[in-house]
């Protein structure tokens, strides 16, 4: 046997050389890195909310309502208590910015299909109205729970502390704009 003067002489005789591996099998493909993950930005924000949206307003074009009437009827059934008309406009407004004319005219719609009645000075659900949000509730929760399903815990979470700075940030702009 052979004397070496160090370690790594012997290493580098009894190890084969990278080219000779290379003739001897082959080297299996690399093993491509991940996608980097997309970056939080208004655009990405946007493309989620209006995804999320679709299949909503899918599923309420089949019982008849548009977004803007589900979001004010759910707000007047959550409230467990008649409001005013301009109480529900501006719930509704806090949450879709919309503005108070079409609130009003969507309260007006909802009125005519008898999701909503006048009570004194009050607006409220009628039993049809309580029945339609708890029947489109019914149907788009297995929807949601797939969408939503599967997301550890901790990323709901971060991804609700930004959304919410979000809003926050969002909602002064829109004070110091006078909207």
């Amino acid at each position: 046997m052979p004397a070496y003067d160090t370690p790594s002489q012997a290493t580098a005789i009894s190890t084969p050389t990278p080219a000779a591996t290379r003739a001897s099998a082959p080297s299996p493909a690399p093993t491509p890195s991940p996608a980097p993950a997309p970056r939080a930005d208004s655009r990405a924000l946007g493309l989620a909310h209006y995804a999320a949206r679709g299949v909503l307003e899918h599923v309420l074009g089949g019982h008849g309502l548009t977004f803007q009437q589900q979001v004010a009827l759910r707000v007047a059934v959550a409230a467990g208590t008649p409001l005013t008309a301009e109480e529900l406009v501006d719930q509704v407004r806090a949450s879709l910015k919309a503005d108070p004319a079409d609130i009003r005219t969507t309260l007006d719609e909802l009125m005519t299909k008898r999701l909503l009645v006048v009570d004194g000075a009050h607006l409220r659900a009628t039993d049809a109205g309580r029945a339609v949000t708890a029947a489109v509730g019914a149907e788009i929760a297995p929807v949601t729970a797939r969408i939503w399903g599967g997301i550890p815990d901790e990323d709901l979470a971060a991804a609700g502390r930004v959304l919410a700075h979000v809003r926050e940030r969002a909602d002064a702009e829109l004070a110091t704009l006078g909207s």
